[in-house]
Parts: structure tokens; sequence; C-alpha cells
């Protein structure tokens, strides 16, 4: 347990995909309200650094361009991080090079999980959970537990701080035009095909839902082709393609104010977190008990009745269905998703 003086400079590490790192929002939250004067640092990878605009308690995004230049963006990243000296460098990646990093740091306080094949150099090892109960957002937390006085959770039943991000005034200015009327928000991909509820599924909800409210298809730009034919085989007037027209953080102040967000396990799933916004989760190859499910006040989750023995098939989805039936979402009625 550290018994030092309170640490002055923080550094956080993920750089993996967008939903993780909006899942990891959640300890700059943590170690503000313990450490309030704290200069708090976070690492991303390139794309995922429009994310943390505007977060009132980070001083600066450090980004790793892993697509070129990766080795030496990384060296050019450890020799900042080296010359910066933090206190503590808080690591929630279970891969090697951020390992290296961490390990190397110069920090007199390193902590990760036990799985990063560099764990063995940190100061703290803390296990890695994939237990039913325990959160991704919980399993962060738990590196959060070397020092003398507890972090004060201010949600007395789960003990946890939701994740939360801070679109700007532009941003919800930018998406005000669309909020004239009640209106749903639907995300219907995924980078993994077997997390997709099938589009034609989307199309059937889409007609069973308020002809009169608008509906707004968000994705990213490689979304905007399955987006259009979604809104080409539902024949309505009120739904609008909004793929690749919004940035992240004005699609998080758009699905704040939705009446309902329709989401896979992908990462518009914890948009709505981040936001607490109404959300409706669905689960097709993968389950919520993994760990990733919604943490919204109004979130509710969608899975098949069917017992399939298949399911789940992997922890993080596939690009197809190993036996080729898709049971897993295909089976998952329109009357479930609507509750």
């Amino acid at each position: 347990m550290i018994t030092t003086s309170p640490p002055t400079r923080f550094l956080i590490i993920q750089t993996a995909f967008i939903g993780d790192v909006i899942l990891a929002t959640a300890l700059p939250e943590q170690i503000h309200r313990q450490f309030p004067n704290a200069q708090l640092d976070f690492l991303v990878r390139r794309g995922n650094e429009s994310l943390l605009a505007n977060h009132p308690f980070l001083n600066e995004v450090l980004v790793w361009d892993k697509k070129q230049n990766k080795y030496r963006s990384l060296y050019r990243l450890w020799q900042l991080i080296r010359h910066r000296r933090y206190d503590v460098v808080i690591n929630l990646q279970r891969f090697g090079a951020t390992g290296m990093l961490t390990a190397f740091s110069g920090s007199p306080i390193t902590i990760g999980f036990a799985k990063n094949p560099f764990s063995r150099y940190f100061t703290y090892r803390v296990e890695h959970r994939l237990e039913p109960g325990i959160h991704e957002v919980d399993r962060n937390a738990s590196l959060l537990t070397y020092w003398p006085t507890p972090f004060n959770f201010p949600d007395r039943q789960t003990g946890r701080i939701k994740p939360r991000l801070y679109p700007s005034h532009a941003d919800y200015e930018t998406v005000n035009v669309y909020q004239a009327l009640p209106y749903t928000c639907i995300a219907p991909t995924s980078v993994w095909f077997t997390k997709q509820y099938p589009r034609e599924k989307w199309v059937n909800l889409i007609h069973q839902l308020p002809a009169h409210q608008p509906i707004y298809l968000l994705g990213a730009p490689a979304d905007r082709a399955a987006c259009d034919w979604i809104l080409r085989e539902a024949g309505q007037h009120h739904v609008v393609n909004l793929a690749g027209k919004l940035t992240l953080l004005q699609s998080a102040a758009l699905v704040a104010h939705a009446e309902m967000n329709y989401v896979n396990d992908s990462a518009p799933l914890h948009l709505c977190s981040a936001m607490n916004a109404p959300t409706t989760a669905i689960f097709c190859s993968t389950v919520p008990t993994f760990g990733f499910g919604p943490l919204a006040d109004g979130a509710r989750t969608v899975q098949t009745r069917e017992p399939l023995d298949c399911r789940p098939c992997t922890l993080h989805g596939r690009k197809a269905c190993p036996l080729g039936h898709y049971l897993c979402a295909t089976t998952i009625q329109t009357e479930q998703v609507l509750g």
C-alpha cells in the first residue's frame, strides 16, 4: 500500500479502441475526486484523442501513432514519459508495448494488470478478473487500490464512478438542429459482424417505431453504406443517415437527449453510458456478463431467449458466425428490442 505523500502527476494508458477509452474515462473522475490538485495525462492511440477534448480533469492527451511509424512513435513517447517523471503510471492494457512504456517509465509507482508480459517490472500487479458481475469499469478501478484511504465512490450500491465525456458547447450547437422533436438514435453496426444485429431486423424495428418522430442512424464514415441500405429498405422519410457526419463528441451530445438509443455491443453503447443516456443494448454473439454492458440509469439489455450452446463464441466478436447460422442474432425478436 502506498504511504508516501499524495501523488501530483498521473499518466493513464489506454491505447485500445474507442469503447475501451470511453470506459477508461471513469479513472480521471475517480482520481480527481481523491486528488483534486493532481495533474492527469492520458495516453491513447491516434484517432481516439478527440474523445477527450474539453475534459476538465485532463492536463494533456498523449497520442501513440500505431499505424504509421509505430515503433518510432513509441520510442518518442518513452522518451517524453521518462522526461516527465510521472509520480504514478497506470496501464489499463495487457500487451507488451504499453507494458514496456510503463515498466521503464522512470515512475516510482507503476500499476497494471498481472497478465501484461512486463508486469513483473511493475510496482503493483493486479489480477484481471473476467467474472460475472464485474464490469470493465470495476476491473479498471481495481488498479486504484494502493492508497491508504479508500477512493470516494458515490454510488453506494455498486461502489462505482461511471465513465463520462464532455461535449463542448459547439458540439451541442451542432446537433441542436436535429433535436426540435422527440427523436430516437440507432447505431446499427460494429467492427465485428457477430456483434451486429442483422440489418433486416433494424428495418423491422424502424417500422415499429413512431412514424412522426425522427430516427437518426449513427456511425463512422465506414458505416455509411450499411446505414444507407437500412435507410433505403426502411422507406421512411423520417429516418436520417448521420453516419460519418458527426464527430464522436457530437454524437455523444445527440444521444444524450434521445428518447431511446438502440445499439449493439459496441462503442456507441459506451458512448451512451458516458452520457447517462437511455440505452437498449443488443447482445448477439457476446454476453453482458463479460463486463461491457450499459451503465446508464435508463438502460436495458436484449439477447436471444434460445439456449444456444455456441454462445458466447468469443469475447470480442468474429468476422463471421463460425457455424454459419448466426442464431444468436436472428432469434432476437423485434418485440424484445421494443421492450
